[in-house]
């Protein structure tokens, strides 16, 4: 896939000048696969399983390119949280609310959910149930940044299904809020192995995708945020015109459906939307790399890819651990797999969204 420039043309004066520094992009050490983990797992047992996922966002894409960013979401929501291992696609239980119930998850679109759900149910009826929910979700995710303009890349696979959900805390404790400043989200994800350079391609995730009012009204309210530009807070003024306002709005005002690197220019220009996001810019720790993938988004698009498999790795569950779900939001009541031909019709339905 072709990666491009920004055009100079299209760069602020500040920007012109930065083109001339001297930046130093040392190569990046794509991730090995973690121990149980493939980059060829289902190369017998479900050959066609890329080629039906990507088909399929495919359509869905094609009718709604939002979608792209709740599937890439649940997957950063998925991983942070107790591993990538499709915890937060279970429903709560007698035993407590699930992570869908938790405050940073409740924004999560509902028909991510439905999307992973139906896809589960295409590749298990192509391939038997040797896939798990967990895996669909990493797949859904790479598949979301390719078919918005974002690079294509491989994932290693493998993994399975947690048994369990995290507690409410555990989720608030693993996911940085939006008003996080810099420090805040450093720290937190340093636990999890993560560089200042993860942090910042990471946060480029947030070149696609909507927000609602309520996770930036404090940038708003009672006055403007001064990092924040004027123009910029008066069209969000307009979006959001009281503290309690629910209306949403672009993360990336330049190309909102399009995964490209034009969210740096936006933090470059004092429009980043979200305290995490804008201070990445005004942290002089963060600030060069910005710069950095503002200017050049090859390498903003090898970094991110990096990132994205060395945090699809977190805490997997491989080999017997876990088990492959029969629906991406239910525990199998054994960890036995079960048959073709065992479940109900209903399971050869796709799900509306």
């Amino acid at each position: 896939m072709a990666m491009t420039f920004l055009r100079a043309s299209c760069l602020p004066t500040l920007f012109l000048i930065l083109l001339s520094c001297n930046m130093r992009a040392s190569e990046a050490q794509t991730p090995a696969p973690a121990p149980g983990l493939s980059y060829t797992f289902y190369r017998t047992t479900c050959p066609q399983l890329e080629s039906i996922v990507r088909t399929q966002l495919q359509t869905v894409f094609n009718s709604d390119i939002g979608q792209a960013a709740g599937l890439l979401r649940l997957h950063f929501h998925d991983c942070f949280v107790q591993g990538c291992d499709g915890s937060v696609l279970l429903d709560g239980s007698a035993s407590g609310p699930s992570e869908k119930d938790a405050p940073p998850n409740l924004s999560l679109r509902a028909q991510a959910f439905v999307i992973i759900e139906n896809l589960r149910r295409l590749v298990h009826n192509a391939c038997n149930r040797t896939v798990s929910c967990s895996d669909l979700t990493a797949l859904a995710a790479r598949d979301a940044v390719f078919l918005s303009g974002g690079p294509n890349y491989s994932i290693p696979l493998g993994r399975r299904d947690g048994t369990t959900f995290a507690t409410r805390n555990a989720t608030l404790a693993n996911l940085p809020p939006p008003t996080a400043n810099t420090t805040t989200i450093l720290n937190s994800l340093s636990t999890k192995g993560f560089t200042p350079t993860d942090v910042v391609a990471l946060s480029g995730g947030h070149t696609i995708g909507i927000a609602h009012c309520t996770s930036f009204t404090p940038r708003l309210f009672p006055t403007r945020d001064p990092t924040m530009d004027q123009t910029f807070f008066n069209n969000l003024r307009l979006t959001c015109p009281t503290n309690v306002t629910d209306n949403t709005t672009f993360m990336d005002i330049r190309s909102p459906n399009v995964f490209d690197n034009r969210y740096y220019v936006d933090l470059m220009n004092r429009q980043g939307l979200f305290t995490s996001d804008q201070d990445l810019y005004t942290d002089s720790r963060t600030r060069g790399i910005v710069t950095n993938y503002a200017i050049n988004q090859t390498l903003f698009f090898r970094d991110f890819v990096n990132a994205m498999i060395k945090m699809g790795q977190l805490s997997v569950l491989t080999g017997t651990q876990g088990q492959i779900r029969t629906n991406c939001s239910r525990v199998n009541s054994n960890n036995l797999f079960i048959l073709p031909g065992m479940e109900n019709n209903e399971d050869e339905k796709l799900a509306s969204y």
